[in-house]
């Protein structure tokens, strides 16, 4: 922690803060804390923190922080007084995840999962802030056949050389990143591995099962499952991955700590759910698998019950009804020719 004044309330920075996930994040962090929001609109969007732009304990600096940056020599930043302050908590969720735009967005990622890693990392040795990486389950690799719940210590299995071995592999590597400054130079660096979240302000038209689903119901068009009738996964609502983050930020633990659901659900049931809540027409109907879309490895939550008191509250009926309210308005706001 660093040993500079507090004046009144903490700096926190959130790296890639406009996402899905980060933008929830800011939301939160608001409530006690002066928030940092730096993003660069890869596959976040201005209209996920529009609401927090007049708050004035947040500022939001478009940066791709895969390039160096200095906070303190930040003229939008003044109001913070970085200098003598510094820089208490760094929150890291930057990396693109467009299943629509992945082929475009590879070198990026790898960049994100490297060099922005790096940066985030000397940011928080300058600051002696506290780090939050955020990290995902792709690191175990493909499910195994008998579906066990993967533990933390499970050494995992990626194809480096796959077609999107550059967020699997890089998700690794970024791992190896964290770990080695942390023993190298004693920053406190934790890493929490998430499943597939999902929730208010998701990307409509990205190729994301839950988006597109409901996209689809509305419309009465077919919900298409790439797969088959055993294609299954796990969902975690968004309130209940953050709630997991910020009770580790407080504590010692520097993980890794699986966050998530450890329950697997057939994605027919998951489709058959979201028609039903919509009061749709829609059918269900199958596609050849696509590289993007498969059953990720369901985490055994033992750590994160015993050593942070966590787990997941929200049921999928309810986390369905919150999204299904949000992306119903977001369908409606979307203008001719735009694209969200």
């Amino acid at each position: 922690m660093s040993k500079r004044a507090i004046f009144e309330k903490k700096n926190v920075l959130v790296v890639g803060g406009a996402g899905f996930l980060g933008s929830h994040l800011c939301d939160e962090l608001i409530k006690t804390s002066k928030v940092i929001c730096l993003d660069n609109f890869s596959t976040g969007s201005e209209r996920n923190i529009d609401h927090l732009l007049a708050e004035a304990d947040f500022a939001f600096l478009r940066h791709d922080l895969s390039q160096p940056l200095d906070l303190e020599n930040e003229q939008s930043l003044q109001k913070f007084k970085i200098q003598f302050q510094g820089i208490q908590e760094i929150y890291n969720l930057a990396c693109p995840h467009s299943p629509k735009n992945f082929a475009r967005n590879r070198e990026a990622m790898l960049l994100a999962n490297s060099l922005l890693v790096k940066n985030v990392l000397e940011l928080a040795r300058k600051h002696e802030a506290k780090l939050m990486h955020f990290s995902s389950l792709v690191v175990y690799g493909p499910r195994r056949a008998d579906n066990q719940k993967i533990k933390e210590d499970d050494i995992g299995a990626v194809d480096f050389l796959s077609e999107r071995a550059c967020y699997d592999e890089g998700k690794r590597f970024a791992e190896t990143y964290v770990k080695t400054y942390r023993d190298v130079y004693g920053i406190d660096a934790k890493v929490i591995r998430i499943s597939r979240v999902y929730g208010p302000r998701m990307p409509l038209n990205d190729n994301q099962m839950i988006p597109d689903f409901i996209r689809d119901a509305l419309d009465n068009k077919d919900l298409v499952i790439y797969g088959d009738e055993n294609f299954s996964s796990s969902f975690c609502y968004v309130s209940d991955v953050l709630d997991a983050a910020l009770k580790m930020m407080e504590t010692d633990l520097t993980g890794p700590i699986n966050v998530g659901s450890d329950v697997d659900l057939p994605i027919k049931v998951l489709a058959e759910k979201i028609i039903a809540q919509i009061g749709s027409e829609s059918k269900i109907t199958y596609a050849p698998g696509h590289f993007f879309m498969t059953s990720l490895c369901l985490p055994d939550l033992t750590r994160a019950s015993n050593e942070l008191g966590w787990l997941p509250v929200v049921t999928l009926d309810k986390g369905l009804e919150k999204t299904i309210a949000d992306l119903r308005a977001s369908k409606g706001l979307k203008g001719i020719g735009e694209e969200i």
